[in-house]
C-alpha cells in the first residue's frame, strides 16, 4: 500500500523561505549594531577624547606661561616666512595670501602647534588656538585653527579661526547663540585680547573667502560685513549641524 503525503513540497518551500528571511533579519540587526557603534564612536567618543585632550592642552599652555619665558623660544626672533594660500581640509574658506611682514615683525607660530587660548564666556568654551586649519592635525584634536595669512591676535586686520561644530570636541557648536556685545577673549603668553561680537552671518558658501579678508565682508552676501580697517576676529564653522554644506560666521572687533 502506498501512502501519499500531501503538501510536503509546499511546507518545505515555506521552511526554506523562513530560513532566508531569518538570516536576512539577523544580518540587518548585525549591520544596524555596527552602524550604531560607529555613530556612538564618532559623535560621543571622539567628543570625549578631543575635549579632554583640548582641556589638557589649555592647562599645559597656562602652566608654560607661568614659567619665565625663554628668549630663544620667542617667535619674534625666528625667520619670517612669506604667507601662502591655504585650503582647509574641512572645506573651510581659503585664506588669501599676504606679503611677508616687514623685518622685525613677529613670525607666526609654528604650523599646527597650539599657542593661544580662546574663551567664549557666554558659551562656557575654553579651547586651544593652533596655527593652521588642517582637519586631522588641528581641528580633529578639538582645537580651533588660525587661518594662515590672517592677522595674529591683537593686530590690525582679521584674526580668523575655524572650528568643528559637531564631533571632535565641537568647540563652535553653539556659536549661533552669540549676540552683539558678547565677549571673545584670546590669551597668548602674558597678553589678553578682548573682542566684542558685532555681527553674525547665519549662512554663506564654503568658498566665501571675503569673510576672512583683512576687512571682513561676505562676497556672497555683501550686505554682511565691515567697510573700514580695524582689528577683527572671525569665527567660522559648518552649518546646518552635522553637515558641511554651508558656513556660519561670527565677527567681532577688538575692545580698545
Amino acid at each position: 500500500m502506498r501512502v501519499v503525503v500531501q503538501g510536503g513540497g509546499r511546507r518545505g518551500r515555506r521552511a526554506g523561505l523562513a530560513g532566508v528571511l531569518w538570516g536576512a533579519a539577523e544580518l540587518a540587526v548585525t549591520v544596524g549594531v555596527v552602524v550604531l557603534l560607529l555613530v556612538v564612536h564618532q559623535v560621543w567618543w571622539t567628543n570625549r577624547q578631543a575635549l579632554a585632550a583640548a582641556h589638557q592642552q589649555v592647562r599645559d599652555l597656562e602652566r608654560e606661561w607661568a614659567l619665565p619665558s625663554d628668549p630663544g623660544s620667542d617667535p619674534s626672533t625666528a625667520p619670517v616666512p612669506a604667507a601662502s594660500p591655504s585650503v582647509s581640509a574641512s572645506g573651510a574658506p581659503v585664506a588669501s595670501a599676504e606679503p611677508a611682514p616687514p623685518a622685525g615683525a613677529k613670525a607666526p607660530p609654528a604650523q599646527e602647534s597650539a599657542y593661544g587660548v580662546l574663551r567664549i564666556p557666554r558659551l562656557g568654551v575654553v579651547v586651544p588656538v593652533a596655527q593652521g586649519v588642517d582637519k586631522r592635525a588641528v581641528l580633529d584634536k578639538g582645537y580651533v585653527g588660525h587661518y594662515p595669512g590672517t592677522a595674529q591676535p591683537g593686530a590690525e586686520g582679521n584674526f580668523a579661526l575655524a572650528g568643528h561644530r559637531n564631533t571632535h570636541g565641537e568647540p563652535f557648536r553653539y556659536i549661533n547663540r552669540l549676540r552683539a556685545g558678547d565677549e571673545l577673549i584670546v590669551d597668548v603668553r602674558g597678553q589678553r585680547y578682548t573682542y566684542v561680537v558685532g555681527k553674525v552671518l547665519a549662512e554663506t558658501s564654503e568658498r566665501d573667502t571675503g569673510v576672512i579678508a583683512p576687512v571682513p565682508r561676505s562676497t556672497v552676501r555683501p550686505e554682511y560685513g565691515y567697510g573700514e580697517p580695524g582689528a577683527y576676529i572671525t569665527l567660522t564653522t559648518c552649518t546646518p549641524e552635522y553637515t558641511s554644506k554651508y558656513r556660519l560666521v561670527v565677527w567681532g572687533t577688538m575692545r580698545r
